[in-house]
């Protein structure tokens, strides 16, 4: 019997060692003080099975301290804090349950039209630190560990046309032309793409390597290059280590930029991100294979991800080579149509113009293919 009853309120005493320790349940329901009970037995005997001492006291912003100093925080781990502290920052992480996640998305809902896809990557965040804690030996347990998120409904994820392409390069800062090339033409994300660097791009062999990515499954994978990019990335000046830059110096946000090009081409409002989205749609359009798309952004989807990891570079360059010719027929197209030309569009080589050219002859066509892509 380790509850007993004082002034209305039960008492939970536990002897560990020779030592009492005494913690109120803070309530008379019998039921209720069972399970603090318990929560007080394991809390202990974690403790004294672990070398760190469990601060289930300690305030959230305490602990989201500690996690961006000590823990392995990302960039959407930030962005995240940034709104998670102003409301939990006061409360003990012990007592961060269902309940105030409850009440944390009504409060956001009311103060700002949100999506619920925004609110379940707060929540994730959340959660995560809460695990960190865990993993610190600052919580015995994590009380979102069982927690469900709001269920997504799917929507129309809106691709970016050749003609939108055309305008938004038209009135783009020339800096963020070369990141909307290279979002469109290789299926970088924005993170990827800020901190590509000139170590991992292959002229010789027209390959860029991705080797800092959100996810362990984008990490070093290789991106064949089409004519369009390969020109820019030849064009483009090598002075420091990072290849998209603004003035030598790295950039950490194309928010501004975007939202400012969008408005001046005067076409509809489309998320940066649908740029990947639109380089999976134009390969998916030109019927690659869902392993070889997956290969070349980087993405699991459950089951297939051993699928797509060993995907050979032969696939993906084929995969590209068609892209490159539908970009060549869109640039060839527009020019017919308008007289005019983007020289950003319209700069395939020598070699490419054969390919196109020679497609009946199947000597010329080997040859051509063979100079714009060696085999490896």
């Amino acid at each position: 019997m380790t509850l007993y009853k004082r002034g209305g309120v039960y008492w939970s005493y536990v002897f560990q060692e020779g030592v009492r320790h005494a913690r109120s349940t803070k309530t008379g329901n019998r039921r209720l003080a069972e399970q603090i009970d318990q929560k007080h037995k394991e809390e202990l005997l974690l403790q004294s099975a672990q070398l760190t001492e469990l601060k289930p006291q300690m305030k959230f912003a305490e602990l989201a301290g500690h996690f961006l100093t000590e823990g392995e925080a990302r960039e959407w781990h930030r962005d995240r804090l940034k709104v998670l502290l102003p409301y939990f920052s006061d409360m003990m992480i012990s007592r961060i349950g269902k309940a105030q996640v409850r009440q944390y998305r009504q409060a956001r809902h009311e103060s700002k039209t949100l999506t619920e896809t925004t609110l379940n990557r707060d929540i994730e965040c959340l959660r995560h630190l809460l695990y960190w804690a865990v993993d610190e030996g600052l919580l015995a347990i994590n009380p979102l560990a069982r927690i469900r998120l709001a269920r997504i409904r799917r929507k129309k994820k809106p691709v970016l046309s050749s003609q939108e392409e055309k305008l938004l390069l038209q009135v783009a800062a020339p800096h963020l032309q070369n990141i909307i090339i290279a979002g469109v033409d290789a299926g970088l994300r924005r993170g990827e793409i800020l901190n590509q660097r000139w170590d991992d791009v292959d002229f010789s062999r027209r390959l860029l390597y991705v080797t800092r990515s959100k996810t362990p499954e984008g990490e070093s994978r290789e991106i064949p290059l089409t004519s369009r990019l390969l020109h820019l990335l030849s064009e483009l000046p090598k002075n420091g280590s990072l290849v998209f830059t603004f003035g030598d110096k790295p950039i950490h946000s194309v928010k501004t930029a975007w939202k400012a090009a969008i408005r001046r081409a005067g076409i509809r409002y489309i998320q940066f991100h649908y740029l990947r989205h639109t380089f999976n749609t134009r390969l998916l359009e030109l019927s690659v294979t869902r392993e070889v798309r997956m290969a070349l952004l980087g993405h699991t989807f459950g089951d297939t991800h051993e699928s797509y990891e060993h995907v050979e570079l032969p696939l993906k360059r084929d995969a590209i080579r068609k892209l490159d010719a539908w970009l060549t027929n869109e640039a060839t197209t527009e020019k017919k149509s308008d007289g005019s030309t983007n020289p950003r569009t319209n700069h395939a080589d020598e070699a490419t113009e054969r390919l196109n050219q020679n497609s009946a002859d199947p000597a010329s066509q080997i040859a051509a293919r063979e100079e714009l892509w060696p085999r490896d």
